[in-house]
């Protein structure tokens, strides 16, 4: 099963105007920008996205605006998840999944399942997924992590199962994933701060929120460790260091809509229950953005 997602995916934001509105001029925007920046794949729909406050509409106006203006036709995985596997069933058939490769799935939020339920919930999507599925873990957001083993049986009996976009924070259960791994199956970090661990231990990539922002520093820095020259992955790394913490200070994507608002390349706006960055953040973005060259 070759769905073509090695190396940086980027996590893409939903601009919003100062309305509340889609911004769709800034969103091909960031496309561009992503894409000029040297990203393997775009990611739409995901937890970055802002997805549980998008209407069926308005997710596939997004889907179709990226379609668009994806003039280097980089390879595109769609986020459709819920935590409740009818549901997810269903917007499997009603979301636009023309040109993408695969599918996102986070696993099912707030109600915590069990490794039992984990396992019978991705079984039961992979079956009726027309595409490659993606597992997304991601416990300090839905309260449930999916077990290494759960992980790998999923991978070894759910043949439309081709990876995890794995965010756990432990190295030590993305050890035991790569260890146990049939051939093919993607441990690609979701998380930035983890992509060089993870590449060390012969991981597939990242999906990255950084990227947004800064694709440029962080597709060079992959790209450096995969052809073997640490030093420089690592001087990128220490660089980008102090940027990765901030653009998590006051959540996700928050953090990222203020150095993208920095940048002039997109408001700030964020849907509610979310507030936009403080004064405070973007300074702080101002000054790293300065310090670092960025």
């Amino acid at each position: 099963m070759n769905t073509n997602i090695k190396g940086v995916g980027v996590a893409l934001v939903t601009p919003f105007d100062d309305k509340g509105a889609i911004d769709y001029d800034a969103l091909a925007r960031l496309v561009g920008h992503v894409s000029d920046g040297g990203v393997d794949y775009l990611v739409t729909l995901g937890t970055t996205a802002e997805t549980p406050t998008l209407s069926l509409e308005e997710r596939n106006g997004i889907i179709e605006c990226i379609r668009r203006n994806n003039r280097r036709k980089l390879p595109m995985v769609v986020g459709v998840g819920c935590n409740c596997t009818e549901h997810v069933i269903n917007d499997l058939q009603r979301i636009d999944l023309q040109d993408a490769v695969a599918v996102l799935s986070v696993t099912p939020y707030y109600n915590r399942p069990s490794q039992r339920g984990l396992y019978e919930h991705y079984k039961t999507v992979a079956a009726a997924s027309p595409l490659p599925v993606l597992v997304y873990n991601v416990p300090s957001r839905t309260g449930v992590n999916i077990a290494a083993d759960t992980t790998l049986h999923l991978a070894r009996e759910v043949k439309n199962i081709c990876g995890i976009k794995e965010a756990c924070g432990s190295v030590n259960q993305m050890a035991y994933l790569l260890k146990g791994r049939p051939e093919g199956f993607m441990v690609i970090s979701g998380d930035d701060g983890m992509t060089l661990p993870l590449l060390s231990l012969g991981g597939d990539g990242v999906i990255s929120v950084l990227s947004n922002a800064f694709p440029a520093p962080f597709t060079q820095m992959v790209a450096a460790f995969l052809r073997g020259d640490v030093a420089t992955a690592a001087a990128l790394q220490m660089r980008l260091l102090e940027v990765t913490d901030a653009l998590f200070e006051e959540g996700n994507p928050v953090g990222v809509k203020t150095a993208l608002a920095v940048l002039g390349l997109t408001g700030d706006t964020v849907r509610l229950p979310l507030v936009s960055g403080s004064e405070a953040l973007a300074t702080k973005f101002r000054r790293l953005t300065a310090e670092n060259k960025l």
